[in-house]
């Protein structure tokens, strides 16, 4: 196993998230658990990260703010029925690509959106696509700008996020539960009642 230094200075060995963590039943908890993570992205032959601090539980066709809600199924989300554990990226406003894990079993729609990471590997790339001089907390704390920074597009729909392209790392960071803040998730006003659930989990670090 390679070694890597954690945030707190300790080794900890690095371990790339296999099928069995996404494929769990529960997407709020796959939401929480995916705090602290590392995104990776190897595009281009450029490898860039970062921690993720924020991210949304979508799930399925029970849920009024999922692109799956009441079995809804078109060419654009029947990559969230496939089996968890490969990505969901769609276009924002016609500008915005978003990057989603998909979770669960084969024809149980749930995705998780990941909403912002902290920059932590290839932040002169990560800059450069930013068009930015350094890292601030507008580099990649949106859903957009992050995919921005890692060079996420709607073109990695349906990558399997087990490979080489587009991966997630356990690295050792552990996370309490009184260091995630819950609320509810942002610009789903259009599900009613769904719209209050406590489906939004952030850290900060």
């Amino acid at each position: 196993m390679m070694r890597i230094i954690s945030l707190n200075g300790k080794n900890k060995s690095m371990s790339k998230l296999t099928k069995d963590f996404y494929t769990r039943p529960d997407v709020v908890e796959i939401s929480k658990d995916l705090l602290g993570k590392h995104l990776f992205t190897k595009i281009d032959n450029k490898i860039t990260a970062g921690i993720i601090t924020e991210t949304e539980a979508y799930a399925g066709i029970s849920d009024k703010a999922s692109h799956a809600y009441n079995n809804r199924r078109t060419q654009r989300t029947e990559v969230i029925y496939a089996e968890g554990g490969i990505a969901y990226v769609y276009l924002c406003y016609g500008i915005h690509h978003l990057f989603n894990v998909v979770t669960n079993k084969k024809d149980k729609p749930h995705a998780v959106l990941i909403r912002a990471i902290k920059p932590i590997e290839g932040i002169d790339i990560i800059l450069k696509r930013r068009s930015q001089k350094k890292v601030s907390p507008t580099t990649s704390g949106g859903p957009g700008t992050l995919s921005q920074s890692l060079s996420i597009k709607t073109t990695h729909t349906g990558i399997d996020l087990t490979g080489n392209k587009i991966w997630i790392e356990d690295r050792g960071i552990k996370i309490k539960k009184n260091q995630i803040t819950i609320g509810p998730r942002i610009g789903v006003d259009y599900a009613k009642e769904d719209a209050l659930l406590p489906y939004r989990f952030i850290i900060k670090l």
